[in-house]
């Protein structure tokens, strides 16, 4: 496991990036994650994040067609918050593991 700074904070980190303890995410957290990838976060995508987050936390499966199903957003604006990998970049920001349906 890597350590990382990020919004002030020292997190740690897997080889992929993803957070380890969840309990240390918060929006600017979020926010830096997302910078890194080119993402400027709105509050459509943190009702995503919070919706992953929650969904994690009762040990839902996640999958981009529950995410589509939630009312948040549909399939298509999922595609469109978070380019070239919805599922993976969502999680990675939400500060939750990378579910097992990305690659």
């Amino acid at each position: 496991m890597a350590q990382k700074t990020i919004a002030g904070q020292t997190i740690e980190v897997n080889d992929e990036g993803y957070m380890v303890d969840a309990s240390q995410w918060n929006r600017e957290i979020a926010a830096e994650l997302a910078k890194e990838d080119g993402i400027e976060l709105t509050e459509k995508h943190y009702e995503v994040l919070e919706f992953l987050r929650k969904s994690n936390e009762k040990g839902e499966t996640l999958t981009i067609r529950r995410v589509g199903k939630s009312g948040i957003v549909d399939i298509k604006g999922l595609y469109g918050l978070f380019p070239g990998g919805p599922l993976k970049f969502s999680s990675r920001f939400a500060g939750i593991p990378k579910p097992a349906s990305c690659v």
